[in-house]
């Protein structure tokens, strides 16, 4: 039940100076940083990490645009580790489309976008944050983003409440 997930606060989120609020929302919600690091990706890492799977189920043309969003300016990768992290990380973040996203989750406070105007624009949409969205995509996205050693293990004091 404990897992470790990936966070990704994509370059508009750290160019709309908006990464503590993101990432308090996490801490709030008792999850732990054991991995952060700020990082530019290259279309080489953003093609690693946006696999031909997305191709596959949206388009190549959507892969592309991704890549191009990712590397665009730095992104602030983070490894959350807590209970049903993916679950929880992915309930805190809402729904891929801001359009969509519920009030109170990172993306449907933050930003209000819609495929529609996306794709008008010949873009990725600009969603504030990536999250793995299973515990297969969250092993191989870690492995991608960190080195072990990048990894820390420490107790909290949320972890006396929480589990």
């Amino acid at each position: 039940m404990i897992e470790r997930t990936l966070v990704l606060i994509k370059p508009d989120g750290i160019k709309r100076s908006i990464a503590g609020k993101v990432i308090t929302r996490f801490e709030d919600a008792g999850l732990k940083i054991i991995g952060a690091k700020m990082h530019w990706a290259d279309k080489n890492l953003a093609k690693k990490h946006y696999t031909e799977d997305i191709a596959k189920r949206r388009g190549a043309h959507v892969r592309e645009w991704l890549a191009d969003y990712v590397t665009e300016g730095p992104v602030l990768a983070l490894v959350l580790e807590g209970l049903h992290a993916i679950e929880a990380v992915r309930k805190i973040c809402g729904t891929t489309e801001p359009r969509t996203a519920a009030p109170g989750t990172i993306r449907g406070d933050f930003c209000h976008v819609s495929y529609e105007w996306a794709d008008k624009k010949k873009k990725s949409i600009r969603n504030i944050v990536h999250a793995s969205g299973s515990k297969q995509e969250a092993e191989a996205e870690i492995d991608l983003w960190f080195k072990k050693d990048e990894l820390h293990s420490y107790k909290t004091s949320n972890e006396e409440h929480v589990f």
